[in-house]
């Protein structure tokens, strides 16, 4: 029997039982009706930690850091992340920085710095300001209902928060996954610009919350694309604080498949809402590659498709140019047979076989004006399939990131 997910309103990283968070403004961003710079994410039970990092081979010492305190036989307590500076790229000092930071954010919830984590978003090349740090980080009231705050607090050039939380029962205890995360640009597979933080009240072993998240990732965060650039920062953890009292899940029954499906579909929302809210972007772009040979040829073409910038322009200018979205999901150099391949915007069907057919070209033109554009490629060629998400590349985009530290 599947266990079924249920959606909890209002969701956010503090629905799940036992975390508490909070936000304050020091500075570091300019001012802005509620904005927020420093957020704390809090567990008074030592939390298992699973995290996945930057590929990058320039990385902020925030994650270099982390890397250090995440592990199967490592705890966490507490969270600090920061906004509107990236502390990448400045030296010595940059560790400097980040271990000072945790250190002053467990004095502050009486935790141990070992068993704290830390996130900076932002410029890079800026030295964090550590005076700020000293002085509003104690300043900060985490709480239940914090998590919002938290969610503004890690955001930059982000237009919304992104927060979701799912919940299931199992032999009558309710489990949930909460979770929020930030990004808007440099925005690529592999991660990007992004932070997210996901929390659960389950208690699940270390082994198997990596595993958890490793796939949920490789499905989500790896599978969106706003304009092909990715960040030195990025950063995903999963927090597991068994405050719910059930038993432990470590995989191989209903209540895994249940917590892996939780887990999935809140990193799938949260990534989906950073392509949405991708910079100067006015669609979601979701690409869909069917009937490939595996599993990773289809995620890899959809990937493809999602980042190409020939087919975010059509997609902005209500182009149907599905020439277009060929060539993208070629040059992934995937095993394909062009013959068997059909094509679909918005289920509408445009090529059948490799070849056009004949459609209504403005009902095309239509489909692609709403907010949300389905691009689904059949390949025919074998079982397996692959999705992606990517938004339009708009004026809006290169003007603002002409002038982004200026």
């Amino acid at each position: 029997m599947t266990i079924p997910i249920a959606s909890v309103p209002n969701g956010t990283v503090t629905s799940a039982k036992g975390f508490s968070a909070g936000g304050i403004f020091a500075g570091i961003k300019t001012p802005g009706v509620d904005k927020k710079d420093i957020g704390l994410l809090y567990s008074e039970r030592a939390c298992a930690v699973a995290g996945t990092f930057s590929q990058n081979s320039v990385i902020s010492p925030t994650v270099t850091l982390d890397k250090e305190r995440v592990g199967v036989d490592k705890k966490v307590h507490a969270v600090v992340v920061n906004s509107g500076c990236a502390n990448t790229a400045v030296g010595e000092q940059g560790m400097i920085d980040a271990k000072e930071m945790t250190d002053i954010t467990a004095a502050h919830l009486g935790v141990t710095s070992a068993h704290t984590l830390v996130s900076s978003t932002g410029v890079i090349g800026v030295e964090i300001p550590m005076a700020l740090m000293r002085e509003y980080i104690p300043q900060i009231k985490v709480s239940e209902d914090g998590g919002g705050e938290f969610a503004k607090a890690i955001l930059t050039t982000d237009k919304r928060t992104k927060e979701i939380a799912v919940s299931f029962d199992v032999d009558g205890v309710t489990h949930t996954v909460g979770g929020v995360s930030k990004g808007s640009g440099m925005i690529h597979p592999n991660m990007a610009t992004m932070l997210a933080y996901v929390a659960t009240d389950a208690d699940v072993e270390p082994g198997y919350l990596q595993k958890v998240l490793s796939e949920s990732v490789k499905l989500s965060f790896n599978q969106i694309d706003v304009d092909g650039d990715q960040s030195t920062n990025d950063t995903v953890l999963l927090l597991a604080n068994g405050a719910a009292g059930g038993s432990t899940i470590s995989g191989g029954d209903e209540a895994s498949a249940a917590f892996e499906a939780a887990v999935l579909q809140v990193c799938q929302y949260l990534a989906i809402e950073i392509a949405r809210d991708g910079e100067g972007g006015t669609k979601l772009i979701e690409v869909t590659v069917n009937s490939a040979h595996t599993e990773e040829d289809a995620l890899k073409a959809s990937r493809s498709c999602a980042a190409s910038m020939l087919v975010k322009t059509a997609v902005y200018g209500r182009d149907p140019n599905w020439g277009r979205i060929f060539m993208a999901v070629g040059k992934s150099e995937i095993p394909l047979d062009e013959s068997k391949i059909d094509c679909y915007i918005n289920d509408i069907q445009i090529v059948a076989e490799g070849k056009a057919i004949s459609y209504n070209v403005q009902s095309v033109v239509s489909a692609l004006a709403g907010d949300e554009v389905r691009l689904r490629v059949d390949l025919n060629v074998g079982s397996a399939s692959g999705v992606a998400w990517g938004c339009d590349l708009t004026e809006e985009y290169v003007v603002f990131n002409s002038a982004y530290t200026t």
